[in-house]
């Protein structure tokens, strides 16, 4: 074997390994020496490394800003109230409402960061009769 093709062989294992080894999900203690050894001595995957730490701290950044929303107390207090009307009241009508927003952020190769929002909503009613009639 040369030595053009062991470097090769260690830099896909390495790459292959490379998210694992920014998120610090590698446990095995020769595995990160292995890496951490071959990342000193070849440049393309430090660079690459480098690359994935890069967009690891934008993401986290942009989770950060956009995903630290609370909702405000008196929606709580609503909520609340209406689950003990519910309880406490028998319901003729079960109205069932569902809505979600779904995020998406992509980080181009340049570092530019664009989002899409995605609003569903989906509501469906079922009215049963009135009991106290």
């Amino acid at each position: 074997m040369s030595n053009s093709f062991i470097h090769e062989t260690n830099c896909v294992d390495v790459l292959h390994s490379v998210l694992l080894f920014v998120d610090g999900e590698i446990s095995d203690t020769s595995e990160i020496a292995t890496i951490e050894v071959h990342l000193q001595q070849c440049p393309a995957c430090t660079a690459e490394l480098e690359h994935e730490r890069t967009v690891r701290a934008l993401m986290q950044s942009v989770l950060r800003r956009s995903c630290n929303e609370r909702a405000p107390q008196d929606l709580h207090d609503q909520i609340h109230q209406q689950l003990l009307n519910s309880s406490v009241n028998s319901a003729p009508d079960i109205i069932r409402e569902f809505r979600m927003t779904e995020i998406s952020i992509e980080i181009n190769e340049d570092g530019t960061i664009e989002s899409h929002e995605i609003h569903i909503e989906h509501t469906e009613e079922y009215r049963f009769p009135n009991e106290e009639a």
